[in-house]
């Protein structure tokens, strides 16, 4: 609170003081938040949303418990550092894969909001999926919006109690089960259930079950929009990849205004108003409070709920439907049809995503096809260079890490290149490697003496006259085309 005066006077000797009031000024530094009650909707989007919410939960939900190979289809186990995709391993040196997914998500963002505005955020969102569903829950327990504004504004009673309890109660059991269902991404959701029950899970299991259901309850039970106002950035950024020909959700202002109440028999061009009869309830149904009739604005996710709310008052009042509708600003300052609208989704903007996303898939599945299975590190064993085991042959030693990052067992032969007189000594081959497994190969190689001397200067390293390059070649012994050849040193010493 701020106090507002005037500033002190110098009074003369024997002046009169006089009392003055001083007025009082209340700032209010923050925005205090008013709880917002949906109404529920039915409607094309809303039948659309409802899709898209079933079918990304079958997804999340239904995905761990798919088995492939005798395996869950789909794990990320961190500790053995593999990722399981149904058919594919990855291992840390496959991270590219990752950025290549990044960067097609981003690109895809990126198309659908060049085309109709904020698609993600409207219907495939955790935010608003998850919101979508503790709504749903909330209705069937306390009932629709004025419902639930009695419910709230009604003194504690036992009725209260229980209603709020069993929504709560419910609520916690949807987000421990999301919390549960996402560490089931990462230990084996098969597993992770008997141990849960026992109270046997590890602390990190334990921690990230708790917290994601933590934030899937206070996110999706009582932030909810304030999610999408004020912790997502991407509200703030949308605006940069609108122009005139995106599809964003509009209130045809020309055909609606001057708004006004009437009753259905009323002609709306008689008594001078136009199409919108002032109900609100585009304001009603939307999970974020605004007013779509005051234009575009940052708080809006798309989810079109004010599309199906006015359509359903038009069609109560004969009139036709799409007083708000997806269209775009050139179809409202030139008055295109929708056919005149789809001709411009394909614009420079969109081409240009469209084809980065095509050429990028392309390149990442051709990749992924003629992926080799088999990974080769050669080490050299720094404890011994090298050493003469008789008379003028020489040894070194080496670590080989053989990799086989296939879905089925393989047997591996190794060989060795370079070297007049090469060989390839302690090592039982064929070297068996288990399904998507590694091991670790001790690796002896013997030269004789005469490949030293009779070996060209210009093989060696500056500053090393003794050593030489060298190719080390693993490759399966069923299939030829898995091979990999690494290049290494041999020494010779003095």
């Amino acid at each position: 609170m701020t106090r507002i005066s005037d500033p002190a006077r110098r009074l003369a000797p024997g002046a009169a003081v006089v009392s003055v009031q001083v007025p009082q000024a209340e700032i209010a530094l923050y925005e205090i938040r008013k709880k917002i009650y949906p109404r529920a909707v039915q409607g094309v989007y809303a039948r659309w949303r409802w899709t898209l919410v079933i079918a990304t939960q079958l997804l999340f939900y239904g995905l761990p418990w798919l088995s492939w190979n005798g395996r869950q289809a789909v794990l990320f186990d961190l500790g053995a550092r593999k990722f399981f995709i149904f058919g594919l391993v990855f291992w840390p040196q496959d991270v590219i894969y990752l950025a290549v997914l990044l960067i097609l998500s981003a690109l895809s963002l990126f198309l659908f909001t060049a085309v109709a505005g904020r698609l993600w955020c409207g219907y495939a969102c955790p935010q608003t999926v998850y919101t979508e569903m503790f709504l749903w829950v909330e209705r069937r327990i306390e009932g629709d919006r004025p419902a639930r504004m009695r419910l709230d504004a009604a003194p504690v009673s036992p009725r209260k109690v229980l209603r709020k309890s069993a929504k709560h109660l419910a609520w916690l059991a949807i987000a421990l089960w999301t919390g549960y269902t996402f560490v089931g991404y990462f230990t084996p959701v098969a597993e992770l259930g008997p141990r849960t029950l026992a109270f046997d899970v590890g602390p990190w299991e334990a921690f990230w079950i708790l917290f994601y259901g933590f934030a899937t309850y206070g996110n999706a039970g009582f932030m909810r929009e304030q999610v999408c106002k004020y912790m997502c950035p991407y509200a703030r950024f949308q605006s940069v990849m609108f122009d005139r020909d995106t599809l964003v959700i509009t209130y045809d202002a020309a055909r609606g205004d001057p708004r006004g109440a009437r009753s259905r028999k009323a002609h709306a061009a008689a008594s001078g108003l136009g199409d919108c009869v002032d109900c609100s309830i585009c304001v009603q149904v939307c999970p974020t409070g605004i007013d779509i009739r005051n234009g575009l604005q940052y708080d809006c996710i798309g989810c079109a709920a004010c599309v199906d709310g006015c359509n359903q008052v038009m069609d109560r009042m004969g009139y036709a439907r799409g007083l708000i509708r997806y269209t775009t600003e050139n179809a409202l300052a030139r008055g295109l049809d929708a056919r005149a609208i789809w001709k411009r989704v394909l614009r420079p903007r969109t081409t240009i995503y469209l084809g980065s996303i095509l050429l990028i898939a392309v390149a990442a599945s051709v990749s992924l096809y003629l992926k080799n299975p088999l990974k080769v590190d050669v080490i050299r064993d720094r404890g011994v260079l090298a050493r003469e085991v008789e008379a003028g042959v020489i040894e070194n030693v080496y670590r080989l890490q053989i990799m086989n990052t296939d879905e089925r067992a393989r047997e591996f032969v190794i060989e060795a290149a370079g070297l007049s007189g090469l060989q390839v000594v302690g090592v039982a081959q064929p070297v068996a490697v288990q399904a998507a497994a590694t091991r670790l190969v001790p690796l002896r190689l013997r030269a004789s003496e005469p490949a030293r001397v009779a070996a060209s200067g210009d093989d060696a390293h500056e500053g090393h006259a003794d050593t030489r390059r060298i190719e080390i070649t693993v490759r399966a012994s069923d299939d030829t085309h898995v091979a990999r050849v690494e290049r290494s040193s041999f020494v010779f010493p003095r």
